[in-house]
């Protein structure tokens, strides 16, 4: 994500192709330089002078290349660093079930990348846990975890838009190992939704939070990502990446409902013609405000729409 006024966002190949579950650190294998060069992205391309993801042993070399190790973030959000400690800004947020690929733990920090948009970070190793593979996604801004199949038992804890679980459903409940959560609070995995301006409007007051991707705090480019997530189309994880999705538009055609508008540093999505809902740092929220209201403020970049 980077900064502005309104603030949101924000080849040496191995003898034998890696397996994502066989994680390794590795000098002993011969590796040259085969596959064309990248442009190297430290956000999405997982390299440090000492050590790289072997997925890019083929384009730099490295005095080490380590194979990921898939784990999953454990029942509470954790967030992703740039550099281990947990000093400073996030520069991102792991949700409930979501997987991460471990190539390095190093005291009580584990670096690596998140597998849903391969974003690169440290995240703290006690967050994370053995994988299992999701069946449903959270779809309410927060679901309840009940200690029993009744709407009516105290939670014992909530999940946040996005996280990802295991389990069945029976009686209008989803079963997991850790409690019940209402059938109307999640959606099977594949099953996904087709309004991303009704999602995103399901975090209106969240508060912003530079890096966040949950009603306890978001940014422009997290809400406009878990939005159209919840309609099965990816999205990168910041706002200048996200101006690769659809098309762009002429600047004087008419705007329609989930258009992407793009700015210095931030990006949100058209509920209609004029009215625009973004996580702001202006406001420090999410909230509707008119497009003009917006541009007045700082110029619009793009226009895109996404079919």
């Amino acid at each position: 994500m980077t900064a502005s006024n309104e603030i949101s966002s924000r080849t040496a190949r191995p003898a034998a192709p890696p397996k994502i579950e066989d994680s390794s650190s590795s000098t002993a294998e011969r590796f040259r330089l085969t596959e064309p060069s990248l442009t190297l992205d430290h956000r999405v391309h997982a390299y440090r002078r000492d050590l790289a993801d072997v997925a890019l042993a083929g384009h730099l070399f490295a005095p080490h290349y380590a194979r990921p190790l898939v784990r999953s973030c454990g029942s509470h959000r954790t967030f992703v660093y740039p550099a281990p400690g947990g000093d400073g800004q996030p520069s991102s947020e792991l949700l409930p079930g979501e997987e991460f690929a471990v190539l390095e733990v190093s005291g009580h920090w584990a670096w690596g990348y998140c597998r849903y948009d391969h974003y690169v970070g440290y995240v703290e190793a006690i967050a994370l846990v053995e994988p299992l593979a999701s069946t449903h996604i959270v779809a309410a801004a927060t679901a309840p975890i009940l200690p029993e199949p009744d709407v009516h038992a105290p939670a014992i804890a909530q999940l946040p838009m996005g996280s990802r679980v295991c389990g069945h459903e029976s009686h209008g409940f989803l079963a997991t190992d850790g409690g019940f959560i209402p059938s109307t609070h999640v959606r099977e995995i594949g099953a996904w939704e087709q309004d991303c301006v009704g999602i995103a409007e399901r975090f209106l007051g969240a508060p912003y939070l530079l890096g966040g991707r949950s009603i306890h705090g978001i940014d422009c480019s997290g809400l406009v990502q878990l939005s159209l997530g919840l309609c099965g189309l990816h999205a990168p994880r910041d706002s200048d990446q996200q101006r690769s999705l659809g098309s762009s538009l002429d600047a004087d055609a008419p705007l329609a409902r989930g258009d992407l508008i793009f700015f210095e540093g931030h990006v949100g999505l058209m509920k209609d013609g004029t009215d625009l809902i973004h996580a702001t740092g202006h406001h420090g929220k999410v909230l509707i405000e008119p497009l003009a209201a917006v541009s007045a403020r700082v110029p619009i970049h793009d226009r895109r729409r996404l079919v």
